[in-house]
């Protein structure tokens, strides 16, 4: 039984995502990252895929009819971390279960902040930038998804050096609280510099997140 897995899936849509496919890694070493078992499988969504996540991912409904429900989706048995690219996504589209995430997209944001772009396919060709276009080609297909976030979460390993899983769920938890206002008025402006009053006002928002209410009350 897996403690964690890299995980992704390819869903309907952005929004109300129900996954069509999904796929993972076993993660049997952290500090060096070793890897196994590689697992994928397709799901009917009993919905219409959006044309948008048709243009991403090119999975049609037509191949969908015969395989199981999205709703018989269950994480292996025993798992206590699920490790992505933008984690929360792919946690929601799967019921949100009671699992610690750790996002890689936030570690890299904060491990190379000078990139111009932050995105599996970028830190690819960042690391590897000799055989990266041979390794994308099949992105945006989830078991592909999974391998290419191995190759970044190896990198982000290599550079912080946890010594265990929580310890890497800590440091993507620190990661995760942003630094910089993402919408409204100030929107850009380090939130460490924005006027009290208008923190306050921003926390009685309901649709802010969990990490940026931590940084608004900081």
């Amino acid at each position: 039984m897996p403690q964690a897995i890299i995980f992704d899936v390819e869903a309907t849509d952005k929004n109300d995502a129900v996954i069509i496919e999904a796929a993972y890694l076993e993660v049997t070493s952290i500090n060096p990252l070793t890897v196994a078992n590689p697992w994928v499988q397709r799901y009917n969504p009993g919905k219409p895929i959006s044309l948008g996540a048709l243009a991403t991912h090119h999975i049609m409904d037509e191949e969908l009819v015969h395989c199981p429900a999205s709703s018989s989706f269950r994480l292996p048995a025993g798992t206590k971390y699920i490790i992505g690219h933008s984690i929360d996504f792919d946690w929601e589209a799967i019921g949100s279960p009671e699992v610690k995430r750790i996002c890689t997209l936030a570690l890299s944001r904060s491990l190379w902040p000078e990139l111009d772009s932050h995105t599996q396919s970028a830190l690819l060709y960042f690391f590897e930038r000799a055989t990266a276009r041979e390794q994308l080609r099949d992105a945006h297909s989830a078991l592909a998804d999974v391998w290419i976030c191995s190759k970044v979460l190896g990198q982000i390993i290599e550079k912080l050096r946890p010594s265990s899983l929580d310890t890497l769920w800590e440091m993507s938890e620190k990661a995760r609280v942003p630094t910089i206002m993402p919408f409204g008025k100030h929107k850009g402006e380090l939130i460490s510099q924005i006027p009290a009053d208008y923190k306050r006002w921003a926390l009685t928002l309901d649709n802010i997140t969990g990490y940026l209410r931590k940084a608004l009350e900081a």
